[in-house]
């Protein structure tokens, strides 16, 4: 890999560690300093290594440079002399350099304390998700910024007052006790299953998938189900729902790079091994006694594993959105369930549930009537599919509704 590649590459994968771990370290008060810390050392890499070449182990050398310089900052700041000196008064003296743990454990656990305390209630749903991308994922403002359609300054000032947020309610970076583990992490799950849910359906203008926000929710979740207090049957459940919806990436995207609709998707490249991933993770969320969305969720993703337009496979899907709309209403699983009643009972009859629904601003409303009354009434089919051309937003929808409109000619 070339240096140019590299760092970009070391940033995505080292930068959340080294600063998950920092934050922990100096206290949530200071994750400006820890980022600064490590923004500093990769800017220090692609000096130093621009002119020196490359590293024996690139990745050790950006965790002894960080280390160092997280020590020169414990020695002068007035943070070392109150939380530290009086340690190191009762050591050996010839050794004052303060422990700094980046071992493979201490750097998992850090994550996951960081987790939890970004998803604070206490913090808004939309700032846990940019703190979650800009820290856990190392991603920058201009990224978060593509991902919500929004620009960077806005971003900067959303995280800010997170960061804000944290240090005023004095928000410890630790696991919660057992007993407030449950109601925290259905935060957790929830700014997981929303930063996923915006890769597999991004808002992004450019793009209509974006793997790399995907990959960092199931990354995080997997962290989740590995770790004892953490790995209960929703944890469970949404990996599951992950890993079946992830496993038809590359069938998602054709080489033109436009969205491929499921009934037109090559079931042959569906990634098998994570299929079985998914039927592993759904199995191990099968204990307890609650039923959450991501368990029903991920029973719907499962039976779309399952190609074969079979009367048994739908009648499933129908009664499984049956069950997730009592769990939880939302328009568009309603929507959904809409599609999956012309599968089992006929086209006519899931025109009047979605009718009646009267999503009249929302471009997969106007796209499902449009296929719904296809051979019905083809008038009425192009009238709702126009429409949802010009309400849609992505590129890729757009594209994807213009040949709708074309099979009409």
């Amino acid at each position: 890999m070339q240096q140019n590649e590299l760092i970009p590459h070391l940033f995505r994968t080292e930068y959340r560690k080294i600063i998950s771990v920092l934050c922990k370290l100096f206290g949530v008060e200071h994750i400006a300093t820890a980022e600064d810390i490590v923004s500093d050392t990769f800017l220090l890499a692609a000096e130093t290594w621009g002119l020196k070449g490359l590293p024996n182990n690139p990745a050790a050398w950006l965790y002894m440079v960080a280390k160092n310089k997280a020590v020169d900052f414990l020695r002068r700041d007035t943070l070392f002399k109150q939380k530290i000196s009086n340690v190191l008064q009762e050591q050996d003296m010839a050794d004052t350099t303060p422990e700094i743990d980046l071992s493979t454990k201490n750097i998992s656990d850090s994550q996951l304390q960081m987790m939890f305390a970004i998803c604070h209630p206490a913090i808004p749903a939309e700032a846990q998700i940019g703190l979650s991308l800009s820290i856990l994922c190392g991603f920058g403002a201009e990224e978060i910024a593509d991902a919500f359609l929004s620009n960077k300054e806005t971003i900067y000032k959303r995280l800010a007052r997170a960061k804000e947020k944290l240090r005023t309610e004095k928000i410890s970076i630790a696991i919660p006790a057992q007993q407030e583990i449950e109601s925290r992490l259905h935060t957790v799950l929830t700014t997981l299953y929303l930063l996923f849910s915006e890769g597999y359906y991004s808002a992004s203008q450019n793009t209509g998938l974006r793997k790399e926000l995907c990959l960092e929710a199931m990354r995080l979740n997997l962290m989740l189900t590995e770790h004892e207090q953490t790995n209960i049957p929703a944890a469970n459940a949404l990996l599951a729902l992950m890993c079946f919806h992830a496993s038809r990436f590359e069938a998602r995207i054709n080489k033109q790079g436009e969205m491929v609709l499921y009934e037109e998707q090559d079931e042959t490249i569906w990634n098998k091994a994570l299929i079985q991933k998914g039927e592993y993770y759904l199995t191990r969320a099968s204990t307890g006694n609650t039923l959450t969305k991501y368990h029903v969720e991920a029973a719907i993703a499962y039976w779309h594993t399952h190609k074969a337009d079979t009367l048994e496979k739908w009648e499933n899907i129908l009664q499984l959105y049956n069950k997730l709309l009592q769990i939880e209403y939302t328009p568009i699983a309603a929507l959904n369930r809409t599609y999956a009643l012309s599968k089992a009972n006929g086209k006519k009859e899931a025109i009047i549930q979605a009718e009646k629904l009267q999503l009249t601003n929302n471009h997969l409303y106007h796209s499902l009537l449009g296929n719904l009354y296809t051979s019905i009434d083809d008038a009425k089919a192009l009238q709702h599919t126009k429409q949802a051309l010009a309400l849609a937003k992505t590129t890729a929808d757009k594209e994807t509704i213009l040949k709708k409109i074309n099979s009409f000619k």
